[in-house]
């Protein structure tokens, strides 16, 4: 699945819940995701905290498959910045 999907997907959730402060999905290689001001997109910014993982993790984490804890306990996931914003994001994808 492509990025730019997957921020769309995200855009959808968006309209019905929300989102404080600002997060990064960085996907290496593959791209990022920003979601800031309400949105989704795959335009690179500051934010208040950036997850670093691979875009297979990024899909089975937003699909609940993959729990943010173990994945960062096993090294999958990567967190640098504000932890409060990160943990936010379990309203979006509970």
């Amino acid at each position: 699945m492509a990025l730019e999907q997957i921020a769309a997907d995200i855009r959808k959730v968006l309209e019905t819940k929300a989102f404080s402060g600002s997060l990064k999905f960085d996907c290496g290689q593959a791209g990022l995701i920003v979601l800031a001001d309400g949105t989704a997109s795959t335009e690179d910014r500051a934010t208040d905290c950036t997850l670093a993982l691979s875009e297979e993790n990024l899909v089975k984490l937003l699909k609940g498959k993959l729990n943010p804890m173990t994945a960062l306990a096993t090294g999958k996931l990567k967190l640098s910045g504000n932890p409060m914003v990160a943990m936010s994001l379990a309203k979006l994808i509970g």
